[in-house]
């Protein structure tokens, strides 16, 4: 197994593809492991989200010059497979009842 420097994944959403496009929406991502700066927007402060459909990515928007080397962004196989995992969990009987 490799492993690779993604954003984190907060809120999960849909995948469509219809053969010449993929279209991922509804997911929310937030910083990488490393925070690094170069997602913050220099004046707000804020993140954005960077979709590529033609290639099928979702990652977030570099504000540095020289682009981003902290993080890669998820493909659609791959956030596929969260959503398949995400599905598979959220069947699963819980052994103990919620706190609260």
């Amino acid at each position: 197994m490799s492993r690779s420097r993604k954003p984190s994944v907060f809120q999960i959403g849909k995948i469509r593809d219809d053969g010449r496009t993929v279209v991922i929406s509804g997911w929310g991502l937030g910083l990488c492991a490393s925070a690094c700066t170069c997602h913050r927007h220099p004046v707000a402060g804020h993140l954005a989200i960077a979709e590529d459909q033609a290639g099928g990515t979702l990652g977030l928007v570099s504000f540095r010059e020289d682009g981003c080397d902290c993080c890669e962004p998820w493909t659609a196989d791959e956030l596929a497979g969260v959503l398949r995992d995400f599905e598979t969990l959220s069947r699963l009987d819980a052994a103990e009842p919620l706190a609260g």
